[in-house]
């Protein structure tokens, strides 16, 4: 009889072999890891690569990543307002750039989160992903009203 290891079968013993414990364990926890690194980077590619909201009948939407200063990243109507959104210049220091959205005509402040998702005076209680998005939630809850001139003025 031979010894243990020595017939050419895999010793589940010593872990050796292609179809040992060790090598499914091992597999499978690359597999894991890999499978959780792209669910928990999937909504920020997303965020970064496409609107989250349809598109509205005969909306004309360019989108950019990050821009440049004066970039247009959006220009359409919806809901039978007009809104804009353009990329001011990068403040010194390499700061991320800075997004002016207005409607109708009138600034619509909009404020970047650490996770790159906006929010609005109008509509601070919630976050979007897409500054297209944060201001097209914005003329949802305005509804017919106006923005006040005054707004971008008193927006820290």
């Amino acid at each position: 009889m031979a010894p243990r290891g020595e017939t050419g079968k895999p010793d589940p013993a010593t872990g050796s072999g292609p179809f040992s414990r060790r090598g499914a364990l091992r597999a499978l926890f690359t597999v894991s890891a890999v499978a959780g690194t792209g669910a928990a980077l999937a909504p920020l590619l997303a965020a970064e690569t496409s609107p989250a909201a349809p598109r509205a009948a005969g909306a004309t939407v360019l989108a950019a990543r990050g821009g440049r200063g004066g970039e247009t990243l959006f220009d359409e109507v919806y809901r039978g307002r007009r809104i804009q959104g353009r990329a001011l210049p990068r403040g010194a220091g390499g700061a991320k750039a800075r997004i002016q959205a207005t409607v109708d005509g009138r600034v619509l402040p909009l404020t970047r989160r650490a996770d790159g998702g906006c929010l609005s005076p109008v509509d601070h209680y919630d976050s979007y992903a897409t500054p297209l998005e944060a201001t097209r939630a914005a003329v949802d809850e305005l509804g017919g009203a106006r923005l006040s001139p005054a707004a971008a003025r008193h927006h820290h």
